[in-house]
């Protein structure tokens, strides 16, 4: 016996020939063989409470085709084709696609021609059969011999087949030709058929014929049957069509066997497709985490319309769904949905996906939702044996993947979507997608600094900011007080008795809002959380306390109430307590960023500047929006005395902004905060320059660049280079005074004080240069 040279399998060739974890053939002696084509549609299997451990996502098997070039982990190359399949041919000329609502660009694997050549045999691996009935292996080798692949159990006289009944040239229902087997599925054998009624001679109209796996089993049959009238009226791009359901009689046996016909998607497995990734330098890597999250969209967006049918997927993995060659995810193994309903009693999972509840409670929109998180687990880190019974339900310690702790808010998602308690899950398809794109965008935007347009469906976007009047000013602190006043509030659930009336209120201030809530006719728990935040505005935090523990017992652990708690802690002067609830809306929220710029906000309250700054640049980064952010990075930067780095988030403001002028305001007192050089008073008088001020603001800053430019001309650095002008006076010690003078007498016109016009006159005075007038 020799090891399996399929990448990342770590099997072991057989006697007869086949890998006994991956079913893959053993290579032939000579030559390598030319590069791999792409796979036809497979659906490796589900696997129904099974006897054993082996590892699943099974590689899916490979058909001959084309021999175009591919590059390391991504399909590529093209091929020419003498006569063409409908539905297989891209575009022209498409070379890439968008997947996760457009935000990840991907080459799409190859086109190529199906044909009718290659192997017609598919093999079920001797360590992959046992009994229907009492899970005894069958079918097993002796002294060197390969095992039968059809028989009776030895210890129950049950009848077992694990052979195709179908050969090349099989014509089905009088209709569809058997070109060959291409795979095997859990739940039935697939072949590549020729729909001839719908053929000619220049083109094949390809389909796929899903079987049985055993077709004496009765079991398989009725689910068969169900599957086929539950799933003709499910359409949508990301799941397989289902087109019809005939019955063939079996050869060997003469019963009449039932097959479904499915559209024929050409691709390659996501499970394929990671098994064949490399890095840079051609080792065996994860998938890239953009590329992860963009494909856990669009699978999202594919089981969120299942569920909308009242239909659960029940055993998702990268096995069970394709990248085509079009473009798109498609689901492809429908074997194992069941009616959410009435989901009977034969239900299927795949150790490492399935949720933990899955034997007691039944499969459920949250049992699916956890395959998904675990899926995203697998294809974006190494997780050497997720599927082993101590792991099967947990994730490694995130300080023990780098991924993990680059990436906090993938953690936490990873963290939600696997929770071992269905109803700490994504409540739906829906609400997981949106905080997967969340992620994705926060992601992206780590990698190649480019803010990105978020749109929530939580939270408000920013209207108001907090601490940008303070750097303007040159005051470092903030009234953290009235920062929750400044963060963006929940969305009113569009389903909530009183939405309508909420959105109907036109009130301005705290005690208009809150007599408008109490004048709603229906106290709803959404208007009840509303009055709890006005009563936070009014101050009266007393009463918004209890009337918040009063919501807190009709939602327990909803992130709504922690996200109140957060913000009448921080509004009562309590950071430490705001830190703690916050952290959990971002638990329950990973791809939301208002719960970080909260939670920036509440550790910069309570002096932890690490996490805080951390936080702020997350946020700023990802969506120069929220300039909360970016006032809330500089001054954690500026009491780092990184000040370039405090002058570079300001300048991130986009000029369309309301805070433009207050971020260049606080840029000048950032680039004046230190002993600023000459680079840094030439800096500051070309953006006070820039801006468009008042007569006030205009003197007092034009007076703090003049006299920090007076102070480095006649100091230590007096002998440097003092060429050049600030705000039109040259670097020398007697213009600088006169400029300085102007400053001061102008400002001291425009100010109301008595008291401070004099101080200010004064200084004029004793700033002047000596003259002979």
């Amino acid at each position: 016996m020799s090891a399996c040279t399929r990448a990342g399998c770590g099997g072991t060739i057989l006697a007869h020939g086949y890998c006994g974890t991956c079913g893959h053939k053993a290579e032939p002696a000579g030559p390598p063989p030319p590069a791999k084509a792409t796979t036809t549609q497979t659906a490796p299997g589900t696997t129904p409470a099974p006897p054993s451990t082996t590892t699943p996502g099974a590689p899916a098997t490979t058909t001959p085709g084309s021999r175009g070039t591919t590059t390391p982990g991504w399909p590529g190359g093209s091929t020419t084709a003498p006569r063409t399949a409908t539905g297989t041919v891209p575009q022209p000329g498409r070379r890439r696609t968008a997947l996760g609502g457009g935000l990840v660009d991907l080459p799409p694997p190859p086109p190529r021609e199906p044909g009718t050549d290659g192997p017609s045999l598919v093999e079920v691996p001797e360590s992959k059969r046992f009994c229907r009935e009492c899970r005894a292996p069958v079918g097993r080798g002796v002294d060197g011999r390969p095992g039968p692949t059809e028989g009776t159990c030895p210890n129950d006289g049950v009848r077992f087949s694990f052979a195709p009944a179908l050969g090349r040239g099989t014509l089905v229902a009088d209709r569809y030709e058997v070109l060959r087997c291409i795979a095997r599925g859990g739940q039935g054998w697939i072949y590549l058929t020729r729909d001839r009624h719908l053929s000619d001679g220049e083109t094949d109209h390809l389909v796929v014929l899903k079987g049985l796996v055993d077709s004496d089993d009765p079991v398989a049959i009725k689910q068969a049957i169900e599957e086929r009238r539950r799933l003709l009226q499910v359409k949508h791009p990301n799941i397989v069509k289902i087109n019809d359901f005939v019955q063939h009689r079996d050869p060997r046996t003469g019963k009449l066997d039932g097959y479904i016909v499915m559209e024929y998607v050409e691709g390659r497995s996501l499970q394929e497709i990671f098994l064949d990734h490399r890095d840079e330098q051609g080792r065996r890597a994860p998938l890239p985490l953009p590329v992860v999250l963009a494909f856990g969209s669009d699978v999202l967006l594919a089981l969120e319309h299942l569920h909308s049918h009242d239909l659960l997927y029940c055993d998702f993995k990268p096995d069970n769904v394709l990248y085509t060659t079009s473009g798109e995810i498609k689901l492809i193994d429908l074997g194992a949905v069941v009616d959410a309903r009435d989901p009977g009693d034969v239900l299927f999972g795949t150790p490492g996906f399935a949720a933990p509840e899955l034997g007691r409670r039944g499969p459920s929109v949250a049992s699916d939702l956890h395959t998904v998180g675990r899926a995203l687990a697998v294809l974006s880190f190494p997780f050497a044996g997720f599927s082993r019974e101590e792991n099967r339900y947990t994730l490694p310690a995130r300080e023990s993947v780098p991924l993990l702790a680059a990436h906090d808010s993938y953690y936490r998602l990873l963290r939600r979507a696997t929770h071992t308690v269905p109803e700490r899950r994504f409540g739906s398809a829906e609400e997981m997608r949106g905080q997967v794109e969340g992620v994705l965008l926060e992601v992206l935007a780590a990698e190649d600094g480019k803010p990105r347009l978020t749109v929530s469906t939580q939270f408000a976007v920013e209207l108001r900011t907090f601490g940008a009047e303070d750097a303007e000013s040159g005051r470092d602190g903030v009234d953290w007080t009235r920062v929750p006043e400044a963060l963006p509030a929940p969305l009113v659930d569009p389903g909530d008795e009183s939405a309508a009336h909420l959105a109907a209120i036109a009130a301005s201030d705290p005690d208009g809002m809150i007599a408008a809530l109490r004048a709603i006719p229906v106290q709803s728990t959404e208007v009840r959380l509303q009055l709890v935040a006005a009563l936070i505005a009014a101050g009266r935090l007393d009463q918004a306390r209890a009337d918040l523990d009063a919501c807190a017992r009709e939602l327990p652990g909803h992130w709504r109430i922690a996200w109140y708690r957060g913000v009448h802690a921080m509004a009562a002067g309590r950071p430490e307590d705001a830190l703690r609830e916050f952290d959990a809306v971002y638990d329950a929220l990973p791809g939301e960023l208002t719960p970080k710029l909260a939670l920036a906000a509440a550790a910069e309250c309570a002096g932890e500047d690490d996490r805080a700054g951390e936080l702020y640049a997350r946020v700023w980064r990802t969506d120069n929006r929220y300039v909360s952010a970016a006032f809330g990075l500089a001054r954690v930067l500026r009491r780092r005395g990184d000040l370039a780095a405090a002058v570079e988030a300001l300048d991130r403001v986009p000029d369309t902004s309301s805070r433009h002028r207050n971020a260049q305001i606080a840029a000048i007192r950032t680039r004046l905060a230190a002993e600023p050089d000459k680079p840094d008073l030439l800096d500051a008088a070309a953006r006070l320059t820039a801006l468009e001020l008042g007569i006030e603001q205009r003197a007092a800053l034009s007076a703090r660049i003049l006299d920090a430019t007076l102070t480095w001309v006649t100091g230590g650095n007096g002998h440097h280079d003092r060429s050049g002008e600030v705000l039109g006076h040259a670097l020398e010690e007697r213009d600088l005074r006169f400029g300085l003078e102007k400053a001061y007498r102008d400002l001291a016109t425009v100010t109301a004080d008595p008291d401070d016009k004099v101080a200010l006159v004064r200084r004029a005075n004793r700033v002047r240069p000596r003259t002979l007038f």
